[in-house]
């Protein structure tokens, strides 16, 4: 990449002491895995709309549509204070071309879904959403967003730190003067990627790749992108790994050796029946690859789309 991709996260969540009791919840594996190849962009809704540290911890009051943020002792009401520093701070947020945000899970200000909403009885509702958060979801709704806790599901964590850096390629393509030629290329290397989420939006990209050089380019540009980032939300599944999986073996079809296809056969086949990670058959094909020095794949963002180092496939 030809600079370092930013990440928005929750402050507290870096080990920054601003939580209402003086604390922080630092993650380790946000700081110390993940931070080795990204940069961060801190935020403290808290701290940053003018509240002291430690101060009266807060929560929400009323309809989890449209809830108050309120001291949970004194009962004093934020709520106007935290929306207009929130509507400034997406804007400026505008600024960064951030490629994600990591929420901190259940806070009031920042927490992505299933925060608790009190009603005047003082029983819990716990289909909110953090006041921060909704305001920042809503501004920038493709962009992709998760919280510390659900990053300790692999699927979810292997998710979304594949979109974070589908969104950091895309972005240096827009930031390079980009023609039709590089569009066409950058669809052409996320095919297979595509295909593994979503075949149907792929063959939308590629029905609006084909569009170029008749409608402006600069429409072209937006709507793919639209199309990128709905993609990727969406989750690959394990048969949609082994339909591409398949689908590469097609470039080997007149290339390997009897035992070599079978060998691939039988490992795809493990997989797809939960005996083997992902990156059992990605290696090998891998080494196919360089082996036959099939230029197509070897082009492939599927067979390595994020740092190998982060061990996103290894899980089953």
């Amino acid at each position: 990449m030809d600079t370092k991709l930013l990440l928005g996260v929750s402050a507290c969540l870096l080990g920054e002491n601003v939580r209402y009791d003086g604390q922080h919840k630092h993650d380790r594996y946000i700081t110390d895995t993940l931070g080795r190849y990204v940069e961060f962009v801190a935020v403290c809704p808290e701290v940053e709309c003018g509240l002291p540290v430690p101060r009266e911890a807060m929560r929400l009051v009323g309809s989890p549509d449209k809830p108050r943020l309120l001291t949970i002792h004194s009962g004093v009401d934020h709520t106007d204070k935290m929306q207009s520093w929130a509507k400034k701070r997406v804007v400026e947020l505008e600024q960064q071309e951030l490629c994600g945000f990591i929420f901190k899970s259940g806070s009031p200000s920042s927490g992505m879904e299933r925060v608790k909403v009190y009603n005047e009885h003082g029983m819990a509702n716990k289909n909110g959403i953090g006041m921060f958060a909704r305001m920042f979801m809503k501004h920038f709704p493709l962009l992709p967003v998760e919280e510390e806790g659900r990053l300790h599901d692999p699927a979810l964590r292997e998710n979304f730190i594949e979109s974070i850096f589908t969104l950091k390629r895309w972005r240096d393509l827009l930031n390079s003067a980009p023609t039709s030629g590089n569009l066409v290329e950058f669809h052409t290397r996320h095919k297979l990627l595509m295909m593994a989420h979503s075949p149907k939006l792929y063959r939308s990209m590629g029905q609006l790749v084909a569009e170029a050089g008749k409608l402006p380019l600069s429409q072209i540009l937006k709507e793919y992108e639209n199309l990128l980032l709905t993609a990727v939300r969406k989750r690959a599944t394990e048969q949609l790994h082994v339909n591409v999986l398949q689908h590469i073996m097609g470039y080997f079809k007149k290339i390997l050796s009897p035992d070599e296809k079978q060998e691939l056969l039988e490992i795809i086949d493990h997989y797809r029946n939960g005996f083997l990670p992902l990156i059992v058959p990605i290696t090998l094909l891998q080494h196919f690859v360089r082996k036959y020095q099939v230029e197509y794949l070897s082009g492939q963002w599927y067979l390595e789309p994020h740092p190998l180092e982060l061990k996103l496939r290894n899980h089953s």
